[in-house]
This record gives structure tokens, C-alpha cells and sequence, in this order.
């Protein structure tokens, strides 16, 4: 699909510049509404209605009222939750039977920011085939249905209260969290009145933090984004563990009581070791920047692994093509398909908590047979039209290198999606020696 609106991910930019405007959000709902209410009508179905979520950016307030005006003048109902998480609004979307779901968020960006992005009835992702149809609409005039077909708003009664049950519910009935103190980092987000009550009602003492948004300290220094300051905060109160969400929570980051870091990799080792002690696991999908330590781990243990283009929409892509349930990114995109149908922050901590719970040990133990190797990233600017992939001493120096580390590390090359740059990565358990390695290799076309 060629893509003039949609990224990987919805639609995201500065709010106040082309695409995030009044006047284009507007015409986004009215485009997307129409696509929903021609479905509908082929699946003789009643009127459609649509779930619209966003986070704490003062600009949501803004943007929803446009895309429920777009939406209305399109002949489509709306539901509105107000602030609340990417992944409750695809949770509630489904269990509400809606048509479709929509966020207003930048997720991790900062406030300024803003997008867009579905979700299907089915609580997913919207399909490509979808996606196409709302681009072909946009391309046409700004239409309204007459007045009797105007579609009507609601606000849904306690959106919040709803989902904090549905999180605890992915949660082991014969478990709870009595004893353990955490940090709750909510990144002044989404998850603000959300994240806290989930881990509370669970028996947990919550120390809650990045929890009073006021429209402009949405992930400031805080949240997924900022692990150094929830390992502050987590020694600060003597706390057992902190769990820190982004904007919109779909991706999470914990910390141990000494304030050691874990990122998504090793979250993902914790949560598919978890689920293979009820028999094996099919297989789990990370990108193509998972460290390389996880896939020979997993190997070890027998488990199929596979790598998806960076970003979380692929990673589910390749899941639903292996019929695997289990998956994620570095960053803490974790996908846990036996529990939520997208990445979820809260779900995903919850299930390393129960891994924690059911073994009895520490994040530390867990993870202590996944020395994770050293990562060293090199940026390097590339003329236009530059044949990188034809270079022949970019080729022979990966060539060397990949000798030189003799299957215990990794030579990644790709180019970046949003600047004219080539990425060279280097793995290898010497942190030193993979900078110097990623160094040669970035030489050759300097």
C-alpha cells in the first residue's frame, strides 16, 4: 500500500502543522466515517458507532472535537472515554462490539505532538485494505449527511473502571501482589488514573508518580522513556520494583529494588520462560534491533524465534502470520496475544509479576542466564542514490567483521526510515570492541 497519510503507526506530527490540524482531523473522522458506514450497509448492519480514546496533550481536547464532528456529519455514532490508554481503548472497542476504535495520541513524543490511530472492531490494528479505503476518501470534497442522518455522541460510564478490571483479570486468580512496593510511573499520561489502581487492588503498596497531567508534562522527564529517573525514585522510596509507562502506555520498562533496569528483550525472556512451564511455546518475535543474546538464548531453549521490521505493527504482523502469541521490542513493546490483542504496558508488567510470583524469584535470577550483549550503533550520512546494498568494501568489511566475531555477535545494517543516514550496529559481549568493529565497518563508506 502506498501510504500518503498513515505511517506504521496512525498518523502523528506537531500539532498546528499539516496533518495534525482541526481542518484535517476533521476530514480524517468524516473519511474514515464514511469508509465505516459503507461497511456497515455491506454487512446490512445497523449504524455504525466508534470508540474515540486520547492521552493528557492539551491538544486532545481539540482534535476530539473535531474527529467527533467528522464522524457525526458522516452518519457515525461516537462513544467517548476521555484520557485513557491506547490498549484500553482497543480492549473496550472490542468488548463494546463497536465498529471502530480511535486514539488521539503521540505516545512517547512529547506534548507539542500529536496523532491519530485506529483500531478494528476486533481490537486490532486496522488493516491495511482499511487504511487504503480512509486515504481514497480523503482525496474527496468534504461531504455532510442530512440532518436526520447525523450521527449522535455518549460518553461511556466509567471507561476507566472498566478496563482496570479487565488489566486485573490478565492477572493469575491464585496470585496477587500482597507484599511488594512499587513505583508506578504513569509519564503524566494516559494511564495516570488507571496504571495506580490496577497494582493497588492487586495487593500491592503503590507509590504513584508522573500522575497529575496537566496538558503539557506528558512524558517531561518521566515515564518509559526516562528509566533513570524510576530507578531514582524506586531507591528514593525503598520500593521492591518500578514500573514505568509512556504516554499512552503501551509500552512499559521495570526496575528492580537496586534500581537495575530491564528493557523489553529481557521482559520478553521473562514472560515466554513464564508461559513455558505449562508446556512448550511455539515461538516468539522480536526486530530487527532485539538483541542478539535473546535469539541465542531462545534457540537454546528450543524456542523459534523470528525478526520483524522495528515497530510493534510489524512485530504483530509476523505473530499473526506464525500463529505465535508472544513478541516485542527493546523499548518495551510487548505483545502478549493469550492475554490482549496489542501491546499493552500494564498487562505486560503484570505478566513479569506473575512470572516473579509463580518462580519465586527476583527479576535479577530471572534474567540471569540472559547476559544480554553490548550494542554499539553508528550513524552514517549517505548521499542520495547512494547503492549501499552494491558497495563492495562495505561488503567485505561486514564480511571481516562477521569472522572476526565467529557467531558470537552481529553485524545489522539498515537504512533509516526518516533521514538520510545508514544505521551500522555491532553485538558482541565487549562493548569496546563492538564500537571499534561498528567503526571500520561505518569507515568504508565515510
Amino acid at each position: 500500500m502506498s501510504r500518503k497519510h498513515f505511517g506504521t503507526d496512525g498518523i502523528r506530527g506537531t500539532v498546528g502543522r499539516a496533518p495534525i490540524t482541526p481542518e484535517f482531523v476533521l476530514k480524517l473522522g468524516q473519511a474514515a466515517g464514511r469508509v465505516l458506514a459503507r461497511l456497515a450497509t455491506e454487512r446490512r448492519a445497523a449504524r455504525p458507532t466508534v470508540l474515540i480514546g486520547k492521552d493528557t496533550r492539551i491538544s486532545g481536547y481539540m482534535l476530539e472535537a473535531s474527529l467527533e464532528a467528522g464522524f457525526s456529519s458522516a452518519g457515525v455514532d461516537v462513544v467517548l472515554c476521555g484520557p485513557l490508554p491506547t490498549p484500553a481503548v482497543a480492549y473496550l472497542t472490542r468488548a463494546q462490539r463497536l465498529d471502530a476504535g480511535v486514539v488521539i495520541s503521540a505516545s512517547h513524543n512529547p506534548f507539542a505532538d500529536n496523532g491519530i490511530k485506529f483500531f478494528s472492531a476486533a481490537g486490532k490494528k486496522l488493516p491495511d485494505a482499511v487504511e487504503a479505503q480512509i486515504e481514497a476518501e480523503l482525496e474527496r470534497p468534504y461531504t455532510c449527511v442530512e440532518s436526520r442522518q447525523l450521527g449522535r455522541a455518549r460518553r461511556l460510564d466509567d471507561a476507566a473502571g472498566r478496563y482496570v478490571e479487565y488489566c486485573k483479570s490478565t492477572f493469575p486468580t491464585e496470585l496477587d501482589l500482597r507484599g511488594l512496593k512499587i513505583v508506578v510511573d504513569c509519564a503524566h499520561g494516559a494511564a495516570y488514573h488507571v496504571a495506580p489502581d490496577v497494582f493497588h487492588e492487586l495487593g500491592a503498596e503503590v507509590v504513584a508518580i508522573g500522575n497529575e497531567p496537566n496538558g503539557f508534562n506528558i512524558n517531561d522527564g518521566v515515564g518509559a522513556t526516562h528509566g533513570d529517573f524510576l530507578a531514582d525514585r524506586v531507591q528514593a522510596h525503598e520500593a521492591d520494583l518500578g514500573i514505568a509507562l509512556d504516554g499512552d502506555a503501551d509500552r512499559v520498562l521495570i526496575a528492580d529494588g537496586d534500581g537495575t533496569l530491564y528493557d523489553g528483550d529481557q521482559l520478553l525472556y521473562v514472560i515466554v520462560r513464564d508461559r513455558m512451564r505449562s508446556g512448550p511455546v511455539d515461538g516468539a518475535v522480536g526486530t530487527l534491533m532485539t538483541n542478539y543474546a535473546l535469539e541465542r538464548r531462545f534457540a537454546e531453549l528450543g524456542v523459534p524465534f523470528a525478526r520483524a521490521k522495528v515497530g510493534d505493527r510489524y512485530v504483530l504482523e509476523l505473530l499473526e502470520q506464525r500463529g505465535w502469541r508472544w513478541g516485542g521490542e527493546g523499548s518495551g513493546h510487548l505483545l502478549c496475544l493469550d492475554r490482549h490483542t496489542t501491546g499493552d504496558g500494564i498487562v505486560s508488567a503484570l505478566q513479569v509479576l506473575a512470572a516473579m510470583r509463580h518462580s519465586g524469584a527476583s527479576l535479577a535470577e530471572l534474567t540471569a542466564d540472559l547476559p544480554l550483549l553490548a550494542q554499539s550503533l553508528v550513524n552514517v550520512k549517505m548521499s542520495p542514490g547512494f547503492d549501499w546494498q552494491g558497495h563492495a568494501p562495505l561488503a567485505a568489511e561486514i564480511a571481516a567483521v562477521e569472522r572476526e566475531l565467529a557467531g558470537a555477535g552481529r553485524v545489522l545494517i539498515r537504512p533509516s526510515g526518516t533521514e538520510p543516514v545508514l544505521r551500522v550496529m555491532v553485538e558482541c559481549a565487549d562493548a569496546e570492541l563492538a564500537e571499534a568493529l561498528a567503526r571500520r565497518i561505518a569507515a568504508t563508506i565515510a
